[in-house]
């Protein structure tokens, strides 16, 4: 990414203010690093010198984080860092994983100052990388931005706090409710937008699980079928059945699991799922839902009624015995998508991406 210059240098601004927008363009950058990142966090960095502005994101799993790459890009354009500020909407690592530690390479670089969105609640860095750059004199601040990026990272901060996914639970139905005839043909029902943005959910989920009985009655692939990259780069995310799929069937190879939900959730989360995605069925939407572990949920509704009681409900199974017991949330998103709306939501009282 090309360095911007920048005349922070002798401006009015309000010391406070500057860190709110070079965080706000440091989570704009890990936007960017958001279908390729996991299981890594997907953090942005910026770095502010003397004469310009850098930014950079996470590299895919085995490349450098995002701090390491924005210093090498100030050093690639010959630009002085020493005295600089760093700006990361994570805290940075102080161990060895798949690379060396980022704290090491801000102190080398001469970093003055290093502003924070959050620290890290995975337990080889939590608190470790703001006291290594402490300890090495230099001054960081934590908490600039931290509403944002924590909605942000939410995949990642649940499974570091809980060891299990994000889970959220897609839904296609027409205006009135109803997923399917009553004859069970439903392909289609929202339109060709609709249907490219939830490719873009799997694509950023690390795992797609449906029940067995939607493999059977639908034989779904579970495949990200469209690309976002010049490069025509496609992240396959893990596929998933609740049961056993039949011979033959185009979801396979797949991971078959059976036992309660948290415990599979709790498997998944074991082999470093992130986000879990729910695409049916129906029984298995209204399991997860009635025992409470739906984090987000998204339905693309199309504007079309079956127009009776008969056709498929989202949810098959016993619902609220009476309104004080009907399920609130809050709407996080509203959008058009071609004719079909996008609606968000997710249980109150609780923040997400």
């Amino acid at each position: 990414m090309q360095p911007t210059m920048t005349g922070v240098s002798g401006t009015a601004e309000d010391e406070e203010e500057r860190d709110a927008a070079y965080m706000a363009q440091a989570a704009a950058a890990a936007q960017s690093a958001r279908l390729h990142a996991s299981p890594n966090p997907w953090v942005g960095a910026v770095l502010v010198t003397g004469a310009a502005t850098y930014q950079a994101a996470t590299a895919p799993p085995g490349g450098p984080h995002a701090e390491v790459s924005v210093l090498r890009l100030a050093a690639g354009a010959g630009d002085a860092t020493a005295g600089s500020t760093l700006y990361t909407t994570l805290e940075p690592c102080a161990h060895f994983g798949r690379t060396p530690p980022c704290v090491d390479a801000i102190i080398a670089a001469g970093v003055r100052r290093v502003v924070v969105a959050l620290a890290d609640p995975d337990p080889h860095v939590a608190g470790k990388g703001i006291e290594t750059l402490r300890r090495a004199g230099v001054e960081v601040s934590v908490g600039t931005g931290s509403d944002a990026v924590e909605r942000q990272l939410a995949p990642y901060l649940k499974h570091r706090r809980t060891g299990r996914p994000w889970v959220v639970l897609k839904l296609a139905a027409t205006m009135d409710g109803r997923t399917a005839a009553p004859d069970a043909s439903s392909r289609w029902i929202t339109g060709a937008a609709a249907r490219r943005d939830a490719h873009e959910l799997r694509a950023a989920s690390d795992a797609v699980l449906v029940g067995a009985g939607t493999v059977r009655a639908d034989d779904p692939e579970l495949t990200v079928r469209y690309t976002w990259s010049a490069a025509g780069e496609v992240k396959q995310p893990m596929r998933v059945v609740l049961g056993r799929a039949p011979v033959g069937a185009k979801v396979l190879p797949a991971l078959e699991l059976s036992g309660d939900l948290p415990d599979v959730l709790d498997h998944l989360g074991r082999l470093g799922v992130l986000q879990l995605l729910v695409e049916g069925g129906a029984k298995v939407a209204h399991a997860l839902h009635a025992a409470g572990l739906v984090d987000r949920y998204v339905l693309y509704l199309a504007p079309a009624l079956f127009g009776g009681d008969d056709a498929r409900p989202l949810f098959d199974g016993p619902g609220a015995p009476s309104i004080d017991g009907v399920w609130r949330g809050r709407i996080v998103s509203v959008e058009q998508l071609g004719a079909d709306l996008r609606v968000e939501l997710e249980p109150a009282g609780v923040g997400g991406p």
